[in-house]
């Protein structure tokens, strides 16, 4: 894909197909897949940033599904850190979705959240994020 002035290249926390099994009678696929990789995704993007191996989720803002995902749709969460606390993290996922078989590669905006993340010890105990 050729990238132009107006589109800057991205780095997608995770990126994958959307199978059968993802979907509901519909073809469409169910909410509850998108928000569990949205996790995944935010989680992944704590890690990078802070280096600090073990998060678990606090909180997960409104989620508002804009356009639905389909079979062989390929899904990109991008996710990016919007704030670093004591112990949380606060990363912001936004989830596009490349049309299977469209032409020119065809992205909507499925959806997007804000989730709360906060760092924890192999003892499942609270502890500082180191800055």
């Amino acid at each position: 894909m050729e990238n132009t002035q107006s589109e800057t290249l991205r780095d997608a926390a995770i990126r994958l197909t959307m199978m059968p099994r993802d979907t509901n009678a519909h073809g469409t696929v169910f909410g509850g897949i998108i928000l569990s990789y949205i996790d995944v995704a935010g989680g992944v993007e704590a890690v990078r940033h802070t280096g600090h191996d073990r998060f678990v989720t606090r909180a997960m803002k409104e989620v508002i599904f804009h356009e639905p995902v389909f079979i062989g749709d390929l899904v990109s969460f991008y996710a990016e850190t919007t704030n670093v606390g004591n112990t949380s993290i606060t990363i912001h996922v936004v989830v596009e979705a490349e049309r299977f078989g469209s032409p020119h590669g065809q992205k909507v905006k499925v959806t997007e959240a804000e989730v709360i993340y906060v760092a924890i010890n192999q003892y499942r105990e609270k502890v500082k994020i180191s800055k």
